[in-house]
């Protein structure tokens, strides 16, 4: 079952984490398995499940990053070991720092390491405001052919993100020397 539909909730990347919270509090109270202590096999086995799938839930709507992955996988957009082909441009705006730290491999320099860690974190910054700027949008799109096309560019920031996170734990290696 989508855990969208589970908690009663629309689909959105932005939500009232309030609202997720009293959500899990009254579902957890209301699929204890103490509370069928004395039910049939088959209703304590529900019970269990429903359970599991309110614990499972909570975990993935209550963080973004996570609500983000969920609903790109629910569209068929992110897929376990999918090779997806980064534009060129981004990897051309990343190519110095991935140039800068096969040098940091070889000849650690702290200066290169703190202008590396700079340009990172300014590439995040910007895709972290057009990533909010797009769920955002999704959020309150009145079609779904405009949410169609707003999760395909959710997607592409999605891999990109996933792509510097690499990066940054690189970048963690060489700091940490």
């Amino acid at each position: 079952m989508n855990y969208f539909e589970f908690y009663g909730v629309p689909e959105a990347f932005h939500l009232d984490e309030a609202v997720i919270k009293r959500k899990f509090y009254a579902l957890s109270k209301e699929f204890h398995p103490d509370f069928y202590i004395n039910e049939r096999e088959e209703k304590q086995q529900e019970i269990l499940e429903l359970s599991t799938l309110n614990n499972k839930a909570f975990q993935v709507l209550s963080k973004p990053a996570r609500r983000l992955e969920y609903i790109l996988q629910s569209h068929g957009l992110v897929t376990e070991g999918e090779k997806y082909q980064l534009p060129q441009s981004f990897l051309i705006e990343v190519m110095d720092v991935n140039e800068t730290l096969m040098e940091l491999e070889f000849d650690p320099d702290p200066a290169a390491l703190a202008k590396c860690e700079q340009q990172i974190a300014a590439i995040e910054e910007e895709l972290s405001t057009t990533l909010k700027g797009y769920t955002e949008g999704y959020d309150i799109a009145g079609n779904n052919e405009e949410k169609e096309v707003l999760l395909l560019k959710i997607k592409d920031l999605y891999y990109r993100q996933k792509y510097l996170l690499r990066i940054r734990e690189r970048l963690n290696t060489f700091a940490h020397r």
